[in-house]
């Protein structure tokens, strides 16, 4: 039985469809039970800010995919590194024989949000004694339909990105490498870097998505976003993020989505032709 974190998001919607797909057991881990009812699959109601309710959730669980969204910062500290290294100590007692991980692109203790969110959760898991495996994508190409990809009002793509190329990749693909990890032998003890099968400058992706690019200085950046009522430290943070994405930091094509499912990860063109089509064209739908 795999136990999936997250059933209701980006990359948990695309994996429940794939493991229901081939057969798998599995059950989805959701906060609202109506929800839950509209997957149209086995789940359980659980909260990761009451661990406690995750008892009864893993019961039988043999594989755990670990995903929850990113909230808003609070004094500086990510509520996920609560919530995710609770999960784990759950797991653990459950007996759980497997964690996946779902990370970050390279995550260190330097870097900043939820970049050393995720770092602080790898080194808890690590030392959890139970067997894992991570996944550290790039930016997902979901997030220039989710509001997360750099569109301003004026359905532009607009931020300090320069020239500097990055490596989107589909969460579908991500989904494919947690399905592979989380029904298959291979993986234990592995961290694996995906990115989609190309590097784009923002400016090719606002090409493709049909809409201007604007380029920004990181001065501008910072005043547009402290104008929106964004801490100062949180905005010196998004910075460091929109820097390494202009300094080729996010650049890199790795194999390892062919590695683990056997196919080429989806470029950013069918990535596009798979939306719905009233959403094709208009980021904002």
């Amino acid at each position: 039985m795999i136990l999936v974190m997250g059933a209701t998001g980006t990359i948990g919607r695309h994996l429940i469809r794939m493991l229901g797909e081939t057969g798998t057991p599995f059950r989805a881990l959701v906060r609202d039970e109506a929800k839950g009812r509209a997957l149209g699959c086995d789940f359980a109601v659980g909260d990761l800010d009451r661990p406690a309710s995750l008892a009864p959730a893993l019961d039988g669980v043999e594989r755990l995919l670990l995903n929850s969204g990113g909230a808003l910062p609070v004094a500086g500290r990510q509520p996920m590194v609560r919530q995710q290294t609770a999960a784990i100590d759950a797991a653990r007692a459950a007996g759980v024989s497997r964690i996946v991980k779902v990370s970050a692109w390279r995550p260190a203790p330097e870097a900043k949000l939820s970049v050393r969110a995720h770092w602080e959760i790898e080194q808890h898991l690590k030392s959890s004694g139970v067997p894992w495996s991570l996944l550290r994508p790039t930016g997902y190409m979901q997030n220039f339909f989710t509001g997360e990809g750099g569109f301003t009002a004026e359905r532009a793509v607009s931020g300090p990105y320069g020239q500097g190329r990055v490596a989107y990749i589909d969460a579908y693909d991500i989904a494919a490498c947690a399905a592979a990890l989380l029904t298959g032998p291979e993986g234990e003890g592995l961290a694996y870097d995906l990115t989609g099968p190309e590097a784009l400058t923002h400016g090719e992706i606002a090409a493709k998505l049909g809409v201007p690019f604007h380029d920004q200085t990181p001065a501008e950046a910072g005043a547009e976003l402290r104008a929106r009522g964004l801490p100062g430290w949180f905005v010196d943070d998004l910075l460091w993020l929109y820097a390494d994405m202009a300094s080729g930091g996010v650049s890199e094509v790795t194999t390892a989505v062919r590695d683990l499912t056997g196919r080429a990860p989806r470029s950013f063109d069918e990535f596009l032709a798979a939306q719905p089509p009233h959403t094709r064209g208009d980021p904002s739908s």
